[in-house]
């Protein structure tokens, strides 16, 4: 199995890769995890990773910025290859970001990332939170059980997205989508590769996922 996590000059992609080598060993999958800038790499993997820090604007035009990545990217999910989104990666899935102005995003999923309210709590949301979840809803969510906790750093959020595609939430001033999903792509707002035995099962679970459809 060929996994390219995706480089475009965002994220920890070091971190995800060594994470996502581990839940392999731990799985027992023969897995080649391969960081990468290049499109025919993209065309070539089974599954794609798609890691991201920072702004929503900022990952959109880095990852438009590398001639032919963004459509590699693309043409390989639309063919059906297992797709993860993590933090912004998970972000750009969307129609469109609203942090620092209007950015598009790939329509993937339903809805825009907008700023939390949060209520009064602080910005960014930094820390461990509890995941809200029915369990046995989705096979990336096989192992875990409500109330387990992910790592999160993030001030914006997904809102307005469609009934279904959202798998979790967790609670910062009101419920916030942590975990989606359509057809063959999945995305998580924390950080899986901070997240410990929770990011290393949902790690596991998506090197063993056979979508059930594809996005059309």
């Amino acid at each position: 199995m060929r996994v390219a996590v995706i480089d475009y000059g965002s994220g920890n992609l070091a971190s995800a890769a060594r994470a996502l080598a581990r839940a392999a060993e731990e799985r027992g999958i023969g897995a080649e995890i391969a960081v990468t800038a290049e499109p025919a790499a993209l065309a070539a993997a089974d599954r794609l990773v798609l890691p991201g820090q920072g702004a929503f604007g900022d990952c959109w035009r880095g990852l438009h910025a590398i001639p032919g990545l963004a459509a590699a990217l693309a043409a390989r999910v639309e063919a059906g290859a297992p797709f993860l989104g993590i933090c912004v990666g998970m972000q750009l899935m969307a129609e469109r970001g609203l942090e620092h102005g209007e950015t598009p995003g790939f329509g993937w999923i339903g809805g825009e990332i907008a700023e939390m309210p949060a209520a009064g709590l602080r910005l960014p949301q930094m820390g461990w939170n509890e995941l809200s979840f029915t369990p046995g809803s989705h096979p990336l969510l096989a192992g875990l059980a409500p109330g387990d906790h992910a790592y999160f750093v993030h001030s914006y959020a997904l809102r307005g997205g469609r009934a279904g595609e959202c798998l979790a939430t967790t609670d910062y001033g009101g419920p916030i989508p942590a975990i989606v999903a359509r057809a063959n792509l999945a995305g998580t707002q924390f950080h899986v590769e901070k997240s410990q035995r929770v990011g290393l099962a949902i790690l596991g679970n998506f090197l063993a996922w056979t979508p059930a459809s594809r996005l059309r």
